[in-house]
């Protein structure tokens, strides 16, 4: 009879979310739990020359990883790691000696194949069982993974996986992968299957894993519990455990599994995040790189069908790794909507040409030093532009807009009918007497994740315009402590986690001084409110 195995690989692919640091009671915890559950294989971390240190799923050998193999390890329970073939030298590597893992699953991209043939028969000499783990299944064409299946045939490894890198499989592409890998792999070995959720699939495309496969050959079946894994996770430990508990009369322990999820992985989700959104989907939809989804998500110019047009246009291959600079190309060709502006930009210069300027940005300080601000703006008898919102208690001339999102809010509102508007030729809107519209591509420079920032875009704006003396207000900076207030109105706030405010506030401080070194003209700068990136660059 054949008998499917479960393969948990928290330790393993649920690092990623937190820097391959759990502790090193949470490993032995986590790992005295899948076997009291009876989990047929769990990986424990990585094989890496580099990367070990204390509390982290990262060895350099069995000695290593040997701490981390309780002692009660279970009649039949198999223990093993990850080893990518460009980050591990297989020469590292003890033989096998059965007090610590006793598999080794080696990934590699579809161009290191051929190099990695002689790196699997390594694994085997040194004792261990092998799995062989091509990275991206679907990236093979039929006669490119028949021609290596031959070859790995040779080694006769323990098991051979399909792995859905990017998680973009429906059930009938893992059918098909199935059916190829079953009827060229040797019947000595096992077929795995790892799945992304970046669709919501992986439960359902494990199941029907084990449905085609019943009777006919081994399987081995990747999970982690409660899905942990970088981006969108992986199936679920507990829900494919319960299905074939239920539907499949296998005897693992589902309140184990719990125990597992409450002890362990939920003060994990405190630090840490992961699971289905959009972004996942979109990477998923286009077997892209998570990277070039993140990256493009954190432009405020983009919508999702945005991202979706943009990694359409995009070479598939390429689209698999991450071209920033191509990105943006792209990104701009998508939003940059060339207009002729010229009647509107002469109309503006007319307007704001040699006048004061105060820049409202929406940051906190608007509100905490209105009064500084409402001085500053009748000394300097100045021209007032906001961002993006409509200051409560400061008077605007214009609102500026360039995110797309924020203008659609404010539209809800049902706008002022006497409020004048500078819009960038991104965001479609029809053209009235009060409306201004500007060539985005006029204000944009590629080189930034964030290089859509609404006020660095308007400052080079008001800079083309010729205007005199530009104040600044509300630019304050993020606040990287969680939970903290970063806007004048609550609407407005969105949760930005510290390291990504860091990110933010260096790449503001970037455009900034670019701003100051390229500007076209010798204005005074000037901060009116407090902000993080007062003095940060000189004035001529």
């Amino acid at each position: 009879m054949n008998h499917a195995k479960l393969l948990d690989c928290t330790l393993r692919d649920g690092a990623y979310v937190i820097d391959k640091y759990f502790g090193d009671d949470v490993i032995r915890g986590i790992t005295s739990g899948l076997v009291r559950a009876g989990v047929d294989i769990i990986e424990i971390g990585f094989l890496q020359d580099e990367g070990q240190g204390p509390g982290k799923t990262v060895y350099k050998n069995s000695r290593d990883a040997r701490p981390f193999i309780p002692e009660q390890r279970g009649d039949n329970t198999l223990f093993a790691v990850l080893a990518d073939y460009s980050r591990y030298t297989i020469s590292n590597l003890d033989p096998y000696d059965g007090r610590s893992f006793d598999a080794v699953r080696i990934c590699f991209f579809k161009h290191e194949r051929y190099d990695a043939l002689e790196y699997f028969k390594a694994v085997k000499e040194k004792g261990y069982k092998l799995f062989v783990q091509p990275v991206d299944a679907l990236g093979y064409t039929d006669a490119e993974l028949v021609e290596f299946i031959e070859l790995v045939n040779e080694i006769e490894p323990y098991c051979f996986s399909i792995v859905d890198t990017f998680g973009s499989m429906f059930e009938d592409d893992m059918q098909r992968l199935l059916t190829l890998v079953h009827h060229n792999l040797t019947p000595k070995s096992r077929i795995g299957f790892h799945s992304h959720n970046n669709m919501q699939m992986s439960n359902a495309l494990s199941q029907a894993a084990l449905k085609i496969t019943a009777g006919s050959r081994n399987m081995v079946i990747d999970a982690t519990i409660s899905g942990m894994g970088r981006g969108a996770g992986n199936t679920p430990t507990e829900l494919i455990a319960q299905y074939m508990v239920k539907k499949l009369r296998y005897h693992y322990n589902v309140d184990e599994l719990l125990d597992i999820i409450d002890d362990y992985i939920e003060p994990i989700r405190q630090r840490a995040s992961w699971g289905y959104s959009t972004n996942m989907f979109l990477s998923g939809a286009f077997s892209s790189h998570v990277n070039n989804v993140a990256y493009l998500q954190k432009k405020n110019s983009i919508r999702s069908r945005d991202i979706r047009y943009i990694l359409n246009r995009v070479d598939p291959a390429v689209r698999k790794r991450y071209d920033y600079d191509l990105l943006d190309e792209v990104y701009l060709e998508r939003v940059g909507s060339e207009v002729d502006d010229r009647q509107d930009f002469e109309g503006l210069k007319s307007e704001l040409e040699g006048r004061n300027v105060v820049i409202v940005a929406p940051g906190k300080s608007v509100s905490d030093e209105a009064e500084k601000l409402r001085d500053y703006i009748q000394q300097n008898d100045a021209v007032v532009i906001s961002i993006n919102f409509l200051p409560e208690t400061i008077r605007t001339d214009y609102l500026y807009m360039n995110n797309i999102k924020r203008y659609e809010m404010f539209q809800q509102k049902r706008p002022p009918e006497n409020i004048s508007m500078i819009l960038t030729s991104n965001i479609r809107a029809p053209h009235t007497e009060r409306t201004r519209i500007v060539s985005f591509s006029r204000l944009f420079k590629c080189g930034w994740q964030y290089a859509d920032n609404s006020a660095i875009l308007l400052l080079r704006l008001v800079d083309q315009l010729g205007a005199g003396r530009i104040g600044i207000a509300g630019l304050d900076g993020y606040d990287p402590g969680a939970h903290r207030s970063n806007y004048a109105q609550s609407p407005l706030e969105r949760h930005i986690e510290g390291r990504t405010a860091i990110e933010i506030n260096r790449e503001i401080s970037e455009m900034l001084q670019d701003f100051y070194e390229t500007r076209s003209s010798s204005s005074v700068v000037e901060f009116i409110t407090s902000s993080q990136f007062d003095g940060s660059a000189a004035d001529d």
